[in-house]
């Protein structure tokens, strides 16, 4: 997935070898040994041919074998933490890094003081430029619409999928039923990623015409995925790293679904926005019975639904990316003496 999006931006993509090696079986953590050291020596030669002043790390074992390479040539690291609790793979590239970047002061638990540096989410600028009104008007809807957006990341999410071609006609029906409200459900735009899209798709063409026209379905949104969320009133997703970032950008309101396979890191972040009155939190074994009754309670309590949003808002007061830059920047030129 991200030597496509690399590419797509137009950058030179080289793959590392990488493997795990935590809360793996035994087989798993000697092939993983094995990709490390091959992944070391390959990170080696790239930065005896680069000869960067700094180099930026992120989640994932895949960091570590480049983490490792940079502090045997002495090159300085700095380490992003998106998530507000780190893994163990951050956890090893912290312990080498000049500096750790994160998104919340939250992570100041588990990040020592010296190193620690809170910059905020990375967002692209299209979340902090895109208007409300042109983004509705982009995907055809009305001023006065209300719109459900679902979404669960490139591949999709199959619970959250599922739990929606299972209860559409009754999020549909929401309208019906608040015809004299204008805060009826009015519109569904779900993306499910490509993974389900067949069976996303085949549950749309089973809907009444009428339903269909007001059900509005894509298999992945690109640059188009920021007009998506301002354009809505309310999302349901994952927990992932992002939604520190993107959902406060568009002050989006949230009914976050942790994906229950991730550690406890999806958690941790629905928790931080839970905390602040920006989302609420349904557990993924329950959404198929509880999505409906999650999404109607917030519809007719208007007033609740704009106190989310405000508190959303209210999350989002840095430039993440221009601030992870300014950080490279000191840390590479201080590098230089």
């Amino acid at each position: 997935m991200e030597q496509d999006l690399v590419r797509r931006a137009g950058v030179d993509f080289v793959s590392i070898p990488a493997g795990a090696m935590h809360a793996v079986g035994v087989w798993r953590m000697v092939t993983g040994a094995c990709k490390l050291m091959r992944g070391v020596v390959r990170a080696c030669i790239l930065i005896s041919r680069f000869h960067p002043h700094v180099v930026l790390l992120t989640g994932g074992y895949v960091g570590v074998p480049v983490s490792i390479a940079a502090w045997l040539h002495r090159v300085p690291t700095v380490v992003y933490l998106p998530d507000i609790e780190p893994g163990q793979a951050l956890k090893v590239m912290a312990i080498l890094a000049t500096k750790v970047a994160t998104t919340t002061e939250e992570s100041s638990r588990y990040i020592k003081a010296a190193k620690l540096v809170v910059t905020g989410y990375p967002v692209r600028q299209a979340f902090h430029q895109v208007k409300r009104d042109e983004a509705r008007a982009h995907f055809g809807i009305g001023p006065n619409d209300w719109i459900l957006l679902i979404f669960g990341g490139s591949k999709g999410a199959r619970s959250i999928n599922r739990a929606v071609t299972s209860n559409i006609q009754a999020l549909l029906e929401l309208q019906k039923q608040g015809e004299a409200s204008r805060h009826a459900v009015s519109r569904v735009i779900h993306v499910s990623g490509q993974d389900d899209w067949p069976e996303v798709q085949a549950a749309w063409e089973l809907l009444p015409m009428e339903q269909r026209s007001r059900y509005t379905v894509f298999p992945y949104l690109h640059e188009e995925m920021a007009s998506a969320m301002a354009a809505a009133d309310l999302v349901v997703c994952r927990a992932g790293a992002s939604v520190l970032g993107e959902l406060p950008a568009v002050g989006l309101p949230a009914v976050l679904v942790p994906y229950p396979y991730a550690w406890r890191y999806q958690k941790m972040n629905a928790s931080y926005l839970v905390g602040r009155g920006a989302a609420v939190m349904v557990e993924d074994a329950q959404l198929k019975d509880e999505l409906v009754r999650v999404v109607s309670q917030l519809w007719s309590d208007p007033q609740s639904l704009s106190v989310m949003r405000q508190s959303m808002q209210a999350q989002s007061g840095r430039d993440g990316a221009t601030e992870i830059a300014q950080l490279l920047l000191r840390v590479g030129v201080g590098a230089m003496g």
